[in-house]
Formats: structure tokens, sequence, C-alpha cells
């Protein structure tokens, strides 16, 4: 499989290359040459397949020769060691449940694979590989947590102070070694731009060797549609797909289930569930895309202004509006609606969401109600303590706090505070 960069002015190149660039030279995000076809008895019969074969053949084709196969079983069983679970939580909604990972939030399986990945291409390199990464809630934890102590590589991410959640700071804070966390004084797109402006600048990349954790990277990209096939091979109604409705910020999560079903995976409509931040929503009604300042909600890994991953979405329809618009729908949902689904869920289905996945439900359900006969599945994508301050409130209950989080919630925290502006992540990177 090759890789082409979407602004079409750098060379295609291999699975490997695209993994340890992250951005292609002319700063365009990498998409693969081809999409794969699965078989369609591979479909039908998915349910004869254990989770591990369907990740490894799914992602396969993606790889191609450049990690052997062994190794690939190998970084795919690690990837996926933790249950996925389909729960019904009413008679036509169901919750896939991404949180049952290390992180307790669905970026764990892009950021494992990419951390298993990458460690596999740089090991025998003799300069260190400096992941570099914006994040807006849970993809610090899950690369913090997929790279600590991975030999050959340095890890440093950007958050935006303030606009985290507690749990989520402890998470890409408390680990250091390898791991450095930087405070940003600003917003999302403060980070995300800083990043961007990094992989362009000649200074910093004559010194240092850059790549990218987000899911502009197709390491973490691509893996994420594992566990949309994991959904289809619980979903007991073959005969009739299901609407996914997934939370949506930088867009990444939606594009890989969108390239499931492009592959072969049955899906009848996907929905952006979006906050107020609502770039998508518009562009769907007017098909003018106007990007904005990132706005400030409670489900706060959302918050994105300007999603890097929808051009791959445009990719994948060939550009071609209409017939995106027949496959994707979208909505913004208000604070206080966020709020209400996760007291109305809780209270009358005695299902606890956090605020990304009551997004989701609030969207899909407001599909349903127009569309009685269907079903469908939103993404839970984070556990709900992760947001304890904003859920607490709303259910009127504490958030039982897993085993697992408690020993990341005692550790001091470690970040440098640094103001918005590439200059100031420059000197800090120059100098180490």
């Amino acid at each position: 499989m090759k890789y082409y960069s979407l602004n079409q002015k750098a060379p295609v190149v291999d699975f490997k290359e695209a993994t340890i660039r992250g951005l292609a030279p002319d700063k365009g995000l990498y998409f693969p040459e081809q999409i794969p076809e699965l078989e369609k008895e591979f479909i039908q019969n998915i349910n004869n397949y254990s989770d591990e074969e369907i990740a490894f053949k799914v992602i396969h084709p993606y790889v191609g020769d450049v990690i052997p196969e062994n190794e690939l079983r190998k970084i795919v069983e690690e990837t996926i060691n933790f249950e996925i679970p389909l729960l019904k939580v009413t008679e036509n909604i169901f919750s896939l449940e991404l949180f049952h990972g290390p992180t307790m939030a669905f970026k764990d399986v892009g950021a494992r694979f990419m951390s298993r990945c990458l460690g596999y291409f740089v090991k025998n390199n003799n300069q260190k590989v400096t992941v570099l990464v914006a994040t807006s809630g849970d993809t610090g934890g899950a690369v913090a947590n997929g790279f600590y102590n991975v030999d050959g590589v340095e890890v440093v991410i950007l958050y935006p102070s303030g606009k985290v959640s507690m749990v989520q700071e402890k998470q890409l804070t408390t680990l250091g070694n390898n791991i450095h966390a930087l405070e940003i004084n600003g917003n999302f797109d403060d980070c995300q731009q800083m990043v961007k402006q990094a992989f362009a600048d000649e200074d910093l990349n004559k010194k240092l060797f850059l790549t990218s954790a987000n899911s502009i990277n197709v390491a973490r990209w691509l893996p994420q549609q594992f566990y949309y096939f994991f959904a289809w091979k619980q979903w007991q109604d073959k005969e009739n797909p299901p609407v996914i409705s997934v939370p949506s910020g930088n867009f990444g999560n939606i594009c890989a289930g969108m390239l499931a079903h492009f592959s072969g995976m049955p899906v009848d409509l996907f929905i952006a569930a979006c906050n107020a931040n609502n770039v998508v929503p518009e562009f769907l009604k007017t098909e003018n895309y106007q990007p904005k300042k990132a706005v400030a909600t409670i489900s706060n890994a959302m918050d994105v202004g300007d999603p890097s991953n929808f051009v791959r979405i445009l990719e994948l329809f060939h550009h071609r509006f209409l017939d995106l618009k027949n496959k994707l729908i979208s909505y913004s949902i208000s604070d206080d609606e966020t709020r209400q689904t996760m007291k109305e869920v809780f209270q009358e289905e005695n299902y606890l969401t956090d605020p990304h996945g009551a997004v989701g439900y609030f969207a899909l359900n407001e599909y349903l109600k127009k569309h009685p006969e269907q079903k469908g599945i939103f993404l839970e994508t984070a556990h709900p303590v992760k947001f304890y301050d904003v859920v607490e409130p709303v259910i009127q209950q504490a958030v039982p706090v897993p085993d697992s989080l408690q020993p990341i919630l005692k550790k001091d925290k470690k970040s440098i505070s640094m103001d918005a502006g590439f200059e100031n992540l420059k000197e800090f990177m120059m100098d180490r």
C-alpha cells in the first residue's frame, strides 16, 4: 500500500514512511492509494473470526510488507487486549463502549497501535524520534501511556490549560521520563496550530526527527476501524445495518468508521454528533466550509474549530457533496442538551454516559425519532469518571473510580507552562 499527500505536492510513500513522517513534506495528510475491499464472505461470517483475526485482516493491506506478518499480529494483539462491548441501552439504541483500555478512552486503540509500529520502525535507528502532539483531552493520555518508555522515542504533548479534565490532565502529566507535557495558555486550536508550525519549520526539522501522534498520522487513524468491525460482529440484526452516531471533534474517529464502510462493513448512515463547535453541521447545510475559533464546552475533547480529518472524509467521497450528504448527517448539541441527556439516560435507562457519549446519544435519538423503524449505535468514547466534575452534579451522585485509576490520581502533575505562540514552542524544542 502506498500513501499520497492530499496536497498533491509530495512523493508517494509506504506505511513506514507515512507513520514516521506524520505529515507529508508539503504539509498534507497522507491518504491510502486504494481502499481495500474485504470479501463478502468475511463480512457475512464475521462472527466466525476472533477479534485479533478481524483486526489483522483489516489492517494488513494498509501496512503491507513493511512489518513482518508475525510482528504485525503481535502488535494487533497488544493493541486490542481489552474488551470493546456493544451494550443495549434502549430497544433501538446501543452503546459501543470504547473506554475499557488503559486510559479509559477510545484513543487507546490508535495510540497503542501507533506506538508499537513506531517502536518497531525506530528500534535500529540511531536518531531519536520526537513525537509532537496536540490534545484536547484524551489523545494526550492515550499517547503518553502508549509511548511511555518506548526506546528511541521522546514525546512532547501540548494541551490547553484549564480546558481538560483533572483526570485527563493527570494521565498526560504524571508519567515523566520520555513524556513531556506543555500546558499552553490558550485553546486546542492554538495547540494544534503550534504543532503544525513546528512541522513546517526548517530549523526544528533539521535538528529533530519529528512525527505526530494525532489522528492525522495514518498509524493512529487506520486502526480505529477495528472497533467498528467489532460492533458489526456483535450486531444482532445483520439484515438491517445500524445507524452509527460518532461524537466528533477532529473527525478522525468517524472518518475511520467511513473507511471501514467503504471496505465493506454495512452501515446505513453516519451521524457526526458535534457540540457547539458546528463547522461541519453548517457545511452540510450550506456547502460552505468555514473554520471558526473553538468554543469551550463540557464535551471538551470535541472543542475543535478546524477539524483536520474532515479533508480525508471529502477525499473518500471524491469531494462529491451530494454523495457525502447521502451517507453523513450532523447535529450540533448544546451543553444544556448534553446535561439533560446524561440525566435522562441515567434515570430512565440506568446507563451512565460521559459528556461526549451523551452528545452521540442525543444526536442518534433525534434521528431515530423521525425514523423509528431503525436502530443505531452511539460511541461511548470515554469513561464517565474522566469527567466526574461534569457528570456528578448532573446525576447527583459520585461516579465510582475504577481501581486502575487510583494510583495515577495520587501522582503529582509535571508540566511546563507556556504561552500560546510557535516561537515559545520552538525555543523549548531547540533547547532539548
